[in-house]
């Protein structure tokens, strides 16, 4: 059974688009940051314990019947035989297929979903899952806790936590985590503007080896789990434990 945390009023949307338009009050600015730090907050309380995380991003559109899906489903799966969480966006789609897939191994499956205008819920197959209302707070949740990024085929969402992942690793504000783009197919087209961009000079050479283009579910999880143990010293110890005086 999945563990729904609460979440706030849905007038914070409304908050949120009024704080992004602009200057306002000083003491209205206070009042938001003091919500946004309280979104982080109850972000870093929730996931502290889901263990170390494989993020996937994906396109919400695709159905059970679509065969990235299915690719979806076999990552996750995969993912969770090595012994990773999978974390997604907890939406529907190519997130609802990897944590599914998580599910199906046995393994655990964890959401940061987001709250908009037309609602998203929160997919089935979640463990655990809390339902934000601030992308970027969302974003920074989904990069803390995780050792390696996967992206499925997606749209303008899909891109933008793509891009700020290489942004982040590019200018080393967090490790080089591994970045896989699945499947070829799909991600040829952007790999031709990454080639665009090195021969233009606004990325390195180097900057090429910062994603991996692949396949194979199996590969792409064993790649990250190579890379997690041997890179970055990931070990399956003992976890955090729980302390009441956290009210945990």
């Amino acid at each position: 059974m999945a563990i729904s945390v609460a979440s706030e009023k849905p007038g914070e949307v409304h908050d949120e688009r009024r704080f992004l338009a602009g200057p306002r009050s000083r003491l209205a600015e206070l009042a938001s940051v003091i919500r946004i730090a309280f979104e982080f907050l109850r972000g870093f309380r929730i996931l502290h314990f889901v263990g170390p995380c494989v993020t996937v991003f994906g396109s919400a559109r695709f159905g059970p019947d679509h065969p990235y899906y299915e690719l979806g489903r076999q990552l996750g799966s995969q993912l969770a035989r090595v012994g990773f969480t999978v974390m997604t966006g907890g939406g529907p789609g190519l997130m609802e297929a990897a944590n599914r897939g998580a599910k199906d191994a046995g393994g655990t499956s964890v959401g940061c979903n987001i709250r908009l205008p037309l609602e998203q819920g929160p997919n089935p197959f979640l463990d655990r899952y809390l339902t934000l209302n601030r992308f970027y707070v969302r974003k920074v949740l989904l990069v803390k806790y995780s050792y390696a990024f996967v992206a499925l085929p997606g749209g303008f969402g899909t891109l933008d936590e793509l891009f700020e992942v290489l942004t982040l690793i590019q200018t080393g504000k967090v490790s080089n985590f591994p970045v896989v783009l699945m499947p070829h197919a799909h991600w040829d087209p952007l790999l031709d503007l990454f080639h665009r961009l090195v021969h233009a000079g606004t990325i390195a050479h180097e900057d090429l080896s910062l994603v991996h283009v692949l396949d194979s579910p199996e590969e792409a999880a064993q790649l990250i789990r190579n890379a997690a143990i041997g890179e970055f010293g990931l070990s399956y110890g003992v976890h955090p434990h729980r302390r009441w005086f956290f009210f945990e």
